[in-house]
């Protein structure tokens, strides 16, 4: 796993692409403060968070495989 800092709001994960379509992420905060996209959309009163992904953290993991910095193993 590599670290990543999330380009929106600098929430930090560890991250590693099995392929294209397969990806780990280990959130190293509680994402419910880290990130501002949980933030807005956690249901207070509710434990974990109810959202699949959070789409600014989609993009920057997008973003890094694109640029070379998370590499995606060859098949």
């Amino acid at each position: 796993m590599q670290p990543l800092e999330c380009s929106t709001c600098s929430t930090r994960v560890m991250v590693e692409k099995f392929s294209w379509h397969h990806t780990s992420v280990q959130w190293l905060a509680d994402c419910k403060i880290s990130c501002a996209q949980f933030r807005v959309d956690a249901v207070p009163g509710r434990q974990g968070v109810h959202l699949r992904t959070c789409s600014a953290l989609r993009e920057t993991i997008r973003q890094a495989v694109l640029d070379g910095t998370i590499p995606i193993p060859p098949d």
